[in-house]
């Protein structure tokens, strides 16, 4: 099994959340905003100059600095995987 950083996945990939760093300075807030282990979790938009990010989790779309997004690891789903048809909002 890989681990990737949120921050790392491109555009309209999936993963599942394995776990966020337990030295994040924001590990508390991530978990308040439904980052939790097991939950799929999708990159949906990137500002032009790619920070932050924003990703699909939960029935809801928020954005993510870099440096926070990169706290939080995952295990990236394969094609054919995740939310049906690429549609996330």
């Amino acid at each position: 099994m890989q681990t990737y950083c949120l921050d790392r996945i491109p555009l309209n990939q999936s993963g599942i959340i394995l776990y966020i760093d337990k030295t994040s300075k924001i590990r508390r807030r991530l978990l308040d905003l439904g980052f939790t282990k097991g939950t799929e979790v999708a990159a949906v938009f990137s500002s032009p100059s790619g920070n932050p990010k924003a990703y699909y989790i939960r029935g809801t779309v928020i954005a993510l600095r870099n440096e926070d997004a990169a706290e939080v690891k995952i295990q990236l789903l394969g094609s054919g995987e995740g939310k049906e048809n690429g549609t996330y909002a």
